[in-house]
């Protein structure tokens, strides 16, 4: 047991340098305050938190929630199915289609964003093929809005949403869908009853991943949204780059990690509930 906690120790002592620490001063500049120049100062103060409350600040809020909720939901639309086909595949076909959804990944995140930027612009693909083929007169404004943000989203977080329902859809046992077939029920109501409760754990797990890594998103927001669409994130980013604040760029980290636990704290306690009252029925 002794020689065990002494392996861990390299480990803990990474994580402990490298995320507690870091997290600690966050927490202590997030109470500090600025000079008119940025410099931070550790007079503490709550004035960075009570700016949170300010209109703007709850309209961004609640934009960036909503935000990550539809992205979350269009990749559990979109990453089921996929999954499921994949899971139908032979053997030999399954790797190949792993392969498909994580090919993404080997390419930069920012190199991908600017992709679409070239696929949406005026003068873009999408546009460029309409035009040619006179299904439209003048370029569609594609870029630069909310629905664009909202594609590079679920572009980029598909596949985390994917992997974790596809490990799920592997591990069913599909003996039970035979049965529930030999016992009458319809293609659907099997599904409903048997496969959608066995393969919630891999929904929750991709929820989590998506939900998470949307609501702190930057990139896409900036990229492909402009200046017409302003996120936490982006408003985190601005607060250390540009803006200086830093206590206050800070406080929303702190802010923003703090909903995103509790977030998934009711979102696995939900997920747990419906368990237990699926085995009780």
């Amino acid at each position: 047991m002794k020689d065990g906690r002494l392996l861990l120790a390299p480990a803990m002592g990474w994580l402990a340098f490298f995320f507690i620490v870091p997290m600690l001063i966050v927490v202590a500049v997030s109470f500090a305050s600025r000079t008119p120049y940025g410099q931070v100062i550790f007079e503490w103060t709550l004035e960075s938190y009570q700016r949170l409350l300010e209109p703007l600040y709850l309209r961004i809020f609640a934009n960036t929630l909503w935000v990550s909720f539809l992205t979350t939901f269009l990749t559990i639309l979109m990453g089921y199915p996929l999954a499921y086909y994949i899971v139908q595949l032979p053997k030999k076909w399954q790797q190949p289609g792993l392969i498909l959804v994580m090919v993404p990944f080997w390419i930069n995140f920012l190199i991908r964003s600017y992709a679409w930027v070239i696929v949406l612009r005026s003068q873009g693909l999408i546009n460029s093929l309409l035009l040619k083929f006179g299904f439209i007169e003048r370029p569609m404004q594609l870029l630069y809005n909310d629905a664009a943000v909202m594609v590079g989203m679920v572009y980029a977080l598909l596949p985390f949403m994917v992997l974790p329902i596809y490990v799920a859809l592997e591990g069913l046992d599909w003996r039970l869908l035979e049965a529930a077939y030999d016992l009458g029920a319809s293609p659907f109501k099997a599904f409903r009853k048997i496969t959608l409760p066995l393969s919630m754990s891999g929904i929750a797990e991709g929820t989590i991943m998506v939900f998470i890594s949307s609501i702190g998103m930057f990139i896409v927001p900036d990229v492909m949204g402009g200046a017409k669409t302003v996120l936490i994130g982006n408003l985190i980013q601005n607060q250390f780059l540009s803006a200086r604040d830093w206590p206050f760029g800070s406080a929303l980290s702190i802010v923003l990690g703090i909903l995103s636990l509790i977030l998934i704290f009711l979102y696995y306690r939900a997920i747990n509930g419906s368990k237990g009252g699926a085995q009780n029925a």
